[in-house]
Protein backbone atom coordinates (compact mmCIF):
# COMPACT_ATOMS: atom_id res chain seq x y z
CA UNK A 1 0.00 0.00 0.00
CA UNK A 2 0.97 3.28 -0.98
CA UNK A 3 0.17 7.03 1.00
CA UNK A 4 0.90 10.01 0.42
CA UNK A 5 1.14 11.86 3.99
CA UNK A 6 0.57 15.77 5.27
CA UNK A 7 3.21 17.58 7.71
CA UNK A 8 0.56 17.56 10.58
CA UNK A 9 -0.20 13.55 11.25
CA UNK A 10 3.53 13.08 10.66
CA UNK A 11 4.56 15.51 12.99
CA UNK A 12 1.74 14.11 16.14
CA UNK A 13 2.87 10.84 15.27
CA UNK A 14 6.30 11.64 16.20
CA UNK A 15 5.27 13.44 19.28
CA UNK A 16 2.98 10.40 20.94
CA UNK A 17 5.84 8.25 20.29
CA UNK A 18 3.47 5.73 17.40
CA UNK A 19 5.00 7.14 13.93
CA UNK A 20 6.56 3.63 13.52
CA UNK A 21 2.34 2.62 12.97
CA UNK A 22 2.62 3.98 9.34
CA UNK A 23 5.08 1.45 8.35
CA UNK A 24 3.43 -1.66 9.80
CA UNK A 25 -0.04 -0.27 8.03
CA UNK A 26 1.00 0.78 4.84
CA UNK A 27 4.39 -0.37 3.99
CA UNK A 28 5.96 3.07 2.01
CA UNK A 29 4.78 6.55 3.20
CA UNK A 30 5.62 9.17 0.58
CA UNK A 31 5.62 12.88 1.75
CA UNK A 32 6.40 15.91 -0.38
CA UNK A 33 9.37 17.90 -0.45
CA UNK A 34 7.69 21.07 1.31
CA UNK A 35 6.36 18.66 4.09
CA UNK A 36 9.91 17.49 4.55
CA UNK A 37 11.02 21.38 4.73
CA UNK A 38 7.67 22.06 6.98
CA UNK A 39 9.38 19.03 9.42
CA UNK A 40 12.95 20.12 9.99
CA UNK A 41 12.07 23.74 10.30
CA UNK A 42 12.76 25.29 12.93
CA UNK A 43 9.57 26.22 14.43
CA UNK A 44 9.15 22.59 14.66
CA UNK A 45 9.50 20.65 17.81
CA UNK A 46 12.95 19.02 18.48
CA UNK A 47 11.78 15.73 18.27
CA UNK A 48 10.38 16.07 14.86
CA UNK A 49 13.49 17.86 13.62
CA UNK A 50 15.48 15.22 15.03
CA UNK A 51 13.55 12.47 13.19
CA UNK A 52 13.44 14.35 10.15
CA UNK A 53 16.82 14.39 9.89
CA UNK A 54 17.38 10.95 10.04
CA UNK A 55 13.99 9.68 8.09
CA UNK A 56 13.37 5.83 8.00
CA UNK A 57 13.73 3.58 4.83
CA UNK A 58 10.34 3.39 4.47
CA UNK A 59 9.62 7.28 3.98
CA UNK A 60 10.21 8.32 0.54
CA UNK A 61 10.54 12.48 -0.39
CA UNK A 62 9.24 12.99 -3.34
CA UNK A 63 8.89 16.29 -5.24
CA UNK A 64 5.35 16.69 -7.23
CA UNK A 65 6.12 17.00 -11.15
CA UNK A 66 3.86 20.36 -11.22
CA UNK A 67 1.45 22.47 -9.02
CA UNK A 68 -1.07 22.63 -11.95
CA UNK A 69 -3.75 23.95 -9.45
CA UNK A 70 -2.20 25.45 -6.54
CA UNK A 71 -5.80 24.66 -4.90
CA UNK A 72 -7.80 26.87 -1.75
CA UNK A 73 -5.56 30.06 -1.21
CA UNK A 74 -5.85 28.62 2.58
CA UNK A 75 -3.87 25.01 2.30
CA UNK A 76 -0.21 25.45 3.36
CA UNK A 77 2.24 24.53 0.57
CA UNK A 78 2.78 20.81 2.26
CA UNK A 79 -0.60 20.16 1.55
CA UNK A 80 -1.01 21.81 -1.70
CA UNK A 81 1.92 19.10 -2.67
CA UNK A 82 1.02 16.28 -0.92
CA UNK A 83 -2.29 16.65 -2.84
CA UNK A 84 -0.94 17.49 -6.05
CA UNK A 85 2.06 14.41 -5.83
CA UNK A 86 0.89 12.35 -9.09
CA UNK A 87 0.89 8.86 -7.61
CA UNK A 88 -1.36 5.69 -7.36
CA UNK A 89 -1.59 6.36 -3.89
CA UNK A 90 -4.24 4.69 -1.87
CA UNK A 91 -4.72 6.58 0.37
CA UNK A 92 -3.37 10.65 1.60
CA UNK A 93 -3.41 11.24 5.28
CA UNK A 94 -4.06 14.49 5.97
CA UNK A 95 -5.71 16.30 8.84
CA UNK A 96 -6.54 20.03 7.65
CA UNK A 97 -10.37 20.38 6.77
CA UNK A 98 -10.10 22.62 4.04
CA UNK A 99 -6.80 20.34 3.11
CA UNK A 100 -9.08 16.59 3.63
CA UNK A 101 -11.85 18.34 1.11
CA UNK A 102 -9.62 19.52 -1.42
CA UNK A 103 -7.36 15.83 -1.22
CA UNK A 104 -11.42 14.33 -1.73
CA UNK A 105 -12.16 16.32 -4.68
CA UNK A 106 -8.81 15.21 -6.37
CA UNK A 107 -10.64 11.83 -6.11
CA UNK A 108 -7.98 10.98 -3.24
CA UNK A 109 -9.27 8.66 -0.73
CA UNK A 110 -8.60 10.88 2.82
CA UNK A 111 -7.66 9.47 6.59
CA UNK A 112 -6.34 11.54 9.47
CA UNK A 113 -4.19 10.94 12.52
CA UNK A 114 -7.58 9.67 14.38
CA UNK A 115 -7.44 7.06 11.41
CA UNK A 116 -4.38 6.13 11.54
CA UNK A 117 -4.95 5.37 15.48
CA UNK A 118 -7.95 3.70 15.05
CA UNK A 119 -6.39 1.52 12.19
CA UNK A 120 -3.39 0.78 13.70
CA UNK A 121 -5.37 -0.27 17.17
CA UNK A 122 -7.55 -2.20 15.11
CA UNK A 123 -4.17 -3.70 13.56
CA UNK A 124 -3.07 -4.46 17.38
CA UNK A 125 -0.05 -2.09 16.71
CA UNK A 126 -0.81 0.21 19.81
CA UNK A 127 -3.51 0.89 22.83
CA UNK A 128 -5.78 3.41 21.48
CA UNK A 129 -6.41 4.89 25.06
CA UNK A 130 -3.17 5.64 25.44
CA UNK A 131 -2.37 7.10 22.55
CA UNK A 132 -5.27 9.32 22.30
CA UNK A 133 -4.10 10.26 26.40
CA UNK A 134 -0.81 11.10 24.59
CA UNK A 135 -2.14 13.02 21.57
CA UNK A 136 -4.41 14.63 23.91
CA UNK A 137 -0.80 16.27 25.55
CA UNK A 138 -0.07 17.72 22.19
CA UNK A 139 -1.51 20.72 20.50
CA UNK A 140 -4.01 18.40 18.53
CA UNK A 141 -7.49 19.74 18.06
CA UNK A 142 -10.02 17.14 18.55
CA UNK A 143 -13.38 17.89 20.15
CA UNK A 144 -13.50 15.63 23.41
CA UNK A 145 -16.48 14.02 22.22
CA UNK A 146 -15.04 12.48 18.62
CA UNK A 147 -12.00 11.30 20.94
CA UNK A 148 -14.41 10.00 23.16
CA UNK A 149 -16.44 8.07 20.43
CA UNK A 150 -13.45 6.68 18.91
CA UNK A 151 -12.81 4.75 21.75
CA UNK A 152 -15.81 3.80 22.75
CA UNK A 153 -16.66 2.35 19.16
CA UNK A 154 -13.52 0.36 19.76
CA UNK A 155 -14.64 -0.94 22.97
CA UNK A 156 -12.16 0.93 24.78
CA UNK A 157 -12.60 4.16 27.75
CA UNK A 158 -11.05 6.86 27.93
CA UNK A 159 -8.25 7.45 30.96
CA UNK A 160 -10.25 8.10 34.43
CA UNK A 161 -13.49 6.77 33.22
CA UNK A 162 -14.04 3.04 33.66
Amino acid sequence: MIVIADTTPINYLILIQEIDVLASLYGRVIIPTAVYEELKCTVAPPLVRNWIERPPKWLEVRAPAALQNPGPAKLDPGEREAIALELAADQIIIDDLQGRRAAERSGLTVIGTLGVLRDASLAGLLDLTSAIDRLRHTTFHASPEILSRLLEDLGESPKGKP
